[in-house]
């Protein structure tokens, strides 16, 4: 498994590098086959350490976790936690979805944008009603069973998860206010 271990603002020595390795290898080979990466990023926001961890699975999926704790390794290992907790939970899930699929997960390319928000009145029109993009990024649309996008919708702690469905149609499904899933297919 490829690790990328990084700090924003702070600098990480060799030995909490080698501690994550360690504990974050151990955990992710007791639940997922083969993992394919995982990026970790620690933070300081005033008094205390962030650490963010993204492990990305040959099955396709992406589980991420994050906490904060005043000591580094008491954040990561809080992280570690949840990541494992995570898997765990979705250990039986993610064996069936292995065995049904004999590839890797395919993904095909499209485009992510960021729009700037509504900073004026909400009664004064706008100049145009065309939207400015603060920002643009490839991202990836991967094909997925209905089930499969939902694991991978609460692994990755997302709202809306967009995906490809075996007939190749672009499909949605997303977290509803009442805790439930909803799922957009076009027909």
């Amino acid at each position: 498994m490829r690790y990328q271990i990084s700090g924003k603002q702070i600098d990480i020595g060799e030995a909490l590098q080698i501690h994550v390795k360690n504990e974050l290898g151990a955990i992710v080979q007791k639940y997922a086959e083969r993992p394919t990466d995982a990026t970790i990023i620690f933070s300081k926001a005033a008094h205390e350490f962030i650490c963010e961890a993204t492990v990305h699975l040959s099955t396709g999926l992406t589980a991420s976790a994050k906490a904060h704790a005043t000591e580094i390794y008491a954040a990561f290992d809080s992280c570690g936690e949840k990541m494992e907790k995570q898997l765990r939970r979705y250990k039986r899930r993610l064996k069936d979805h292995h065995r049904e699929r004999a590839e890797p997960v395919e993904l095909s390319g499209g485009s992510s944008y960021i729009l700037a928000g509504d900073e004026g009145d909400i009664e004064s029109e706008p100049d145009t009603l065309t939207p400015v993009i603060v920002a643009e990024m490839e991202t990836k649309i991967p094909s997925l069973t209905v089930g499969e996008a939902v694991m991978q919708m609460e692994l990755a702690g997302a709202p809306v998860l967009v995906f490809r469905n075996e007939k190749n149609n672009v499909n949605v499904v997303y977290r509803r206010d009442d805790g439930n899933v909803g799922w957009i297919e076009p027909e």
